[in-house]
């Protein structure tokens, strides 16, 4: 099974809270820097597991389950999707209980030849979520002859979207459901590949964003 990311939306979503999230998640923020750099070694040494044994080993496919669980929860809560006002938990396990929930079955072989091959299968995914997710800077800078230089930035779609979503809030108390259910697609096809290209699958990702709440196991194609 590939990963299954769901989402529960709470409703009424509160008008201002979302202005406050990036202060509230400093803590989160915090340990998420020391977990994903924990991500990217354990990732390396499971590369080299599964290319001498074909396995990938369980502890480094559980915690690195845990991480993107644990960003994924972060993410919801805040400029990810909004979904919820309730507070993430500090944990890499499973909550049942928090409308943010990431699951993934762990595979018992994976052959020893997609460490050497797997990140450049995953090459268009990474193009498509890149555009996505991050907008182009423009900068220009300024100097003392000319005090009208600035500098100006793009947020991107994702960025945009997120601020559609956040403003619909504030002025109508109500969530843009076409719009979160746009970020849900962009979020699943996002930690999809990044699974994939951490070798914790050796199921190629779909491309499609599956919109809404719930996506079902996504298919093999």
């Amino acid at each position: 099974m590939g990963l299954i990311l769901n989402g529960r939306a709470e409703d009424p979503p509160s008008r201002w809270l979302w202005l406050f999230k990036w202060l509230l998640l400093v803590p989160h923020y915090i340990v998420l820097l020391f977990l994903w750099l924990a991500f990217f070694v354990l990732t390396v040494v499971a590369y080299l597991a599964v290319l001498f044994t074909g396995r990938y080993p369980r502890g480094i496919f559980d915690f690195n389950v845990g991480v993107l669980r644990w960003n994924w929860r972060v993410n919801y809560y805040g400029y990810g999707a909004l979904g919820t006002d309730g507070y993430p938990p500090f944990s890499l396990a499973d909550d049942p209980s928090y409308p943010a929930r990431l699951t993934m079955d762990y595979p018992d072989r994976i052959a020893n030849w997609r460490p050497l091959v797997q990140w450049l299968l995953a090459v268009p995914h990474i193009v498509i979520v890149t555009a996505l997710t991050s907008g182009p800077a423009i900068a220009s800078y300024g100097n003392d002859t000319d005090p009208t230089s600035r500098t100006t930035a793009s947020i991107g779609i994702f960025g945009t979207l997120v601020l559609v979503l956040a403003l619909g809030q504030l002025f109508t108390g109500k969530r843009l459901t076409g719009v979160y259910d746009l970020l849900l697609g962009i979020n699943r096809w996002s930690y999809r590949t990044v699974a994939y290209v951490a070798l914790m699958t050796d199921e190629y990702p779909p491309f499609r964003l599956d919109q809404g709440d719930d996506a079902a196991e996504p298919s093999r194609e």
